[in-house]
């Protein structure tokens, strides 16, 4: 007769009361559920021991982890962590009561529900799909660095999704960058991109004599230079005094430079456009 555990294993790490009941018997269900050897998720829904909490939320709806859940499992900038766990289930599924999660009915391929989670590239179209630009761009942005997908996987995926949102994430993934090097420039970028402002590069590199720098985001042709700054800290005077001089170099080979922090462009994005607009209105009129 097989084990507990093993026929949980077998039934991809979810199985009902009865399931195993009928695999085992009664008497060896309650000692593996004393012992530790699994684990209740929902009422007569039991699982592996040591699953994180929103995992086994999913599994309770016999669904996966997605959206804004998926994208913290992969470790994807979010502005904010969801207040409930997000899950998908097959859209011909009837809505069941369990533990508190935010439904979505999708169809789910036989790989995510392996692991109870959507795919990196799944993940990055539903968050796409329904977060704002800038936030969905931040996040395919950080899909793209962690070097398992590329740019045209994103643009490939997005073609083939259709229904409500489909523009905004092709949208996205046109505009996917692998060099974007935080989440605050991926969304100072979305600003730009959503106010029709072109030229500005991710991380251009600024070179005049021996000097050489990388700025977040920069204009060639009118020498602006946006930098993103996040809530670090300078770790002391000599940080403070490089960051000084690389600014006053900067500045010495023709650049204006604009810093923008992570309140500002969160909580003033107008403020942060029109001062970029202005900059560029006045380069142009020195030109």
């Amino acid at each position: 007769m097989e084990s507990v555990g093993t026929v949980l294993a077998r039934k991809g790490g979810r199985a009902t009361y009865g399931e195993l009941a009928a695999a085992t018997s009664r008497r060896r269900v309650t000692a593996a559920l004393t012992s530790g050897a699994i684990e209740r998720a929902a009422r007569g829904v039991y699982v592996r021991p040591g699953m994180s909490a929103d995992h086994r939320v999913a599994i309770a709806y016999d669904g996966v982890l997605s959206h804004t859940s998926a994208a913290e499992h992969w470790k994807l900038p979010l502005l904010a962590a969801p207040i409930l766990p997000h899950v998908t289930v097959p859209p011909n599924r009837h809505k069941r009561s369990g533990p508190a999660a935010v439904l979505h009915w999708a169809a789910i391929d036989p790989e995510d529900l392996a692991v109870r989670t959507t795919s990196l590239i799944r993940t990055v179209m539903d968050c796409a799909r329904t977060l704002p630009f800038a936030e969905g761009l931040a996040i395919a942005d950080s899909s793209l660095t962690k070097g398992t997908i590329t740019r045209s996987d994103l643009i490939a995926a997005a073609a083939r999704m259709r229904g409500p949102g489909t523009p905004k994430v092709r949208r996205v993934a046109a505009a996917a960058n692998a060099w974007s090097a935080s989440f605050l420039e991926s969304i100072l970028r979305a600003l730009l991109l959503e106010a029709g402002i072109e030229g500005f590069e991710v991380q251009v590199v600024v070179v005049n004599g021996s000097f050489q720098a990388q700025v977040d985001l920069g204009h060639r042709e009118l020498r602006i230079a946006i930098e993103a700054d996040g809530y670090e800290f300078h770790g002391g005077r000599r940080d403070f005094a490089a960051d000084c001089r690389r600014y006053d170099e900067l500045v010495a080979a023709g650049w204006l430079v604009l810093r923008f922090t992570y309140e500002q462009v969160l909580s003033n994005p107008e403020w942060v456009i029109a001062t970029i607009r202005a900059a560029i209105a006045n380069r142009l009129t020195r030109a």
